[in-house]
């Protein structure tokens, strides 16, 4: 990067607010003005950009690619509760959604968002798409979100409604806020195949519980667990955790905690992980083919009852295998209305199979 480019960088954002990183740099801007101003500059440059809020999801599908005219923008100072009515909340995409959540709680009210990746901001939830077990009653992000405020490469500012994500750097949303929920409780039952899960799942729902989250964890080498979230006024929530437990069985204990793999993911940034979407009422059929495909249980966690699941692949498995469980799975979900994709992967396997991509995420 030339010397003039930094010291337009350092223009822009401030000497604190640029930093170099390999490859190429950081820069740091502190309104949505800077944003455009950065965006203009790489531009006129040929500099590649990718924004990055707490980097929880950078490594996610296809990243970007190395080289010395990267620019990332940080939207760490893009941050904070800009506005709230009750109803609505503006909220600054560099801000964590704990923070905001922390902001709002003060109030009485919540985000219905719950991202399971660590230190996650509004911008990054929003740029992929991420959601929690909160996705089953509330949807997707993308469904949530009334208004993103972004600038695009070009360097224009523009409101997006209607969110399917956008090229170009989140700046800040207008998302529904909700009041907090007088009580919660889970109701967790064992379970052991991807089968089992999908059966108990479609009888739940069929009951209509009114569910805020509809959670499977099977581990591959253990035995797992479903665990089902209702969110209300209390004696309603006592009332109905019993009348579930009683549904599901002589197994399924009432927890006013949640078990201790809800809302986190089954895996690691060196893992290899499919993203699948996948009906309850199909996961034997997913199951069925992961386990001829790779020969051995794999590990599935995720909202089932939404219908988005992440399995984790064994160490070891080369490109081209994974490239056939990928084919196997798609032959599999595609006639059911299904999805796969490949979400992680280290580099070097990155690099020779097809990866995700953000839209492949909304």
């Amino acid at each position: 990067m030339s010397g003039s480019v930094l010291a337009e960088l350092v223009r822009i954002c401030g000497p604190d607010g640029v930093r170099a990183a390999a490859p190429g740099h950081v820069a740091v801007p502190s309104t949505p003005r800077a944003v455009a101003a950065l965006l203009h500059l790489a531009a006129g440059h040929g500099l590649a950009v990718r924004a990055r809020g707490s980097g929880s999801k950078f490594h996610w599908g296809t990243g970007g690619k190395a080289h010395p005219d990267f620019l990332v923008i940080d939207t760490a100072r893009l941050d904070g509760l800009w506005a709230h009515d009750g109803a609505t909340a503006v909220v600054g995409a560099g801000t964590t959604v704990a923070a905001a959540q922390a902001a709002l709680q003060r109030h009485g009210k919540r985000l219905t968002l719950d991202p399971p990746s660590p230190g996650a901001t509004i911008g990054g939830v929003l740029a992929m798409n991420e959601a929690g077990p909160l996705r089953h009653q509330f949807g997707p992000p993308a469904g949530q979100a009334i208004r993103v405020d972004l600038v695009d490469p070009s360097g224009r500012s523009t409101a997006v409604e209607g969110w399917e994500g956008a090229d170009g750097v989140i700046t800040s949303a207008l998302l529904p806020v909700e009041a907090l929920p007088e009580a919660r409780r889970w109701v967790v039952r064992p379970v052991t195949t991807l089968t089992e899960t999908g059966e108990v799942i479609n009888d739940v729902v069929a009951q209509e519980f009114a569910l805020s989250g509809v959670e499977m964890d099977l581990p591959g080498a253990a035995g797992g667990a479903l665990a089902l979230l209702l969110e209300g006024p209390a004696a309603w929530v006592t009332a109905s955790a019993g009348r579930l437990a009683r549904q599901l069985g002589p197994r399924a204990l009432i927890r006013d905690t949640a078990p201790a793999w809800w809302g986190r993911y089954p895996f690691g940034p060196s893992d290899v992980v499919l993203r699948l979407r996948v009906r309850s009422r199909d996961l034997h059929a997913m199951g069925f083919v992961l386990r001829d495909a790779v020969g051995t249980a794999v590990a599935v966690r995720g909202s089932a009852g939404a219908g988005v699941v992440h399995a984790v692949l064994p160490a070891g498995l080369s490109a081209p295998r994974i490239g056939d469980i990928v084919i196997g799975l798609k032959q599999v979900l595609m006639a059911r209305g299904g999805q796969v994709m490949v979400l992680i992967a280290p580099p070097d396997l990155a690099d020779q199979i097809e990866m995700a991509r953000p839209r492949d995420l909304f």
